[in-house]
């Protein structure tokens, strides 16, 4: 008969291979329901039927949502299996949790969440929504920009004055360039949390107005929203004075710029609705919300032609789109308070960066 220590070790193994292995089947199992949920999604139809990609390799979104998911599944199967520890995954709580509330949910409601227990859910659910939708958003940015700087390469720009070459392609592609640097610190923070990282979430906001502040900024709630508000103005406007066309686009550029630097600083820790732990670097050293304050500027100018036009028509047409324009300022403005309002109620560290930097969105004024 083998040592009692022997057989201790032994179940002790079994049980950290069963876990490991459950881990992996949970995370699986998310994946897949994302992958789901995307797929079946009619807004994303849009996004997953288009082809995407350059003369000689061309993909739609389908092919790449469904290889990128196989991808991940796999690495994060992998990790499960070989590198993490004995612990619990979250993807595998909120199956349990799942599990648990299928079989007496009543019993659920009455008892309720532990902290971890809702840290676990609501962590998964914010990677299987936001997860797909940055990689999407990543791939279509980086192969817009590979196919405008193909087209100028290949192009005959013999002749072009400058201001073709950036209503053509000069513009967009830049614009996707800084898409793409503001994108990739997002997808990977929501795709990888682990301590070398430093972006282990703290805590998700559990309140329904700060998820729906966060979500209505997203598909398929921002259409929903647009029906109501309109549109916040054009990405690319255009103005027939030259001078004042490249000055204006150019400074959308430059405010789109600094909005990516935002998500450049938080680094790894990009995530909505989490507290991961306070940046105070790059802009967040001057301002709060850089990125929102310069996304909206931005959208200001974009709304120049359209406000301009609607004056022109009548003085309630252009009340009507200067209103569409606040509106969406609005949202961001209570994006702002709801998050800041989470990051408070998790521990005193965002009450001492707010303490030091005032200001929310402009230096010396809000």
């Amino acid at each position: 008969m083998a040592p009692p220590e022997l057989d201790s070790a032994s179940l002790s193994a079994t049980r950290d291979t069963g876990r490991r292995f459950l881990n992996a089947l949970g995370s699986i199992g998310v994946v897949g329901l994302a992958w789901a949920v995307h797929h079946v999604s009619p807004t994303n139809r849009f996004f997953l039927d288009r082809l995407y990609g350059v003369p000689g390799f061309a993909f739609t979104g389908h092919d790449f949502l469904a290889s990128a998911c196989v991808v991940y599944g796999v690495l994060v199967s992998a990790y499960f299996l070989f590198l993490a520890g004995q612990g619990v995954s979250k993807s595998l709580r909120f199956w349990q949790i799942a599990a648990a509330f299928f079989r007496s949910p009543r019993d659920m409601l009455r008892a309720g969440l532990s902290r971890e227990d809702r840290l676990a859910v609501l962590a998964t659910l914010l990677k299987g929504l936001f997860g797909p939708l940055m990689a999407m958003a990543l791939m279509s940015a980086t192969m817009g920009m590979i196919g405008n700087a193909q087209a100028l390469l290949t192009a005959d720009v013999n002749g072009w004055t400058f201001r073709e070459w950036f209503d053509r392609h000069g513009f967009v592609m830049i614009f996707q360039i800084i898409v793409m640097a503001d994108v990739i610190p997002f997808t990977v923070g929501y795709l990888v949390e682990h301590p070398r990282l430093r972006n282990q979430i703290r805590s998700v906001d559990p309140s329904l107005l700060g998820w729906a502040a966060a979500l209505v900024c997203y598909a398929p709630f921002n259409i929903v929203v647009s029906l109501f508000l309109g549109s916040h103005g054009s990405e690319f406007p255009q103005f027939e004075n030259t001078t004042v066309h490249l000055a204006l686009n150019t400074l959308i550029l430059v405010l789109m710029a600094v909005y990516a630097s935002a998500s450049l600083a938080l680094g790894f820790k990009g995530s909505n609705l989490t507290h991961r732990g306070i940046v105070t670097r790059g802009p967040y050293r001057f301002v709060r919300h850089p990125a929102y304050a310069c996304k909206n500027f931005a959208w200001w100018i974009g709304s120049i032609p359209l406000l301009s036009l609607a004056f022109n028509e009548s003085f309630l047409a252009g009340l009507t789109i200067l209103g569409s324009v606040v509106g969406w300022t609005l949202l961001y403005v209570l994006r702002a308070v709801t998050e800041e309002d989470h990051l408070r109620r998790v521990d005193g560290e965002y009450a001492a960066y707010a303490a030091r930097v005032r200001y929310r969105f402009v230096p010396g004024l809000v």
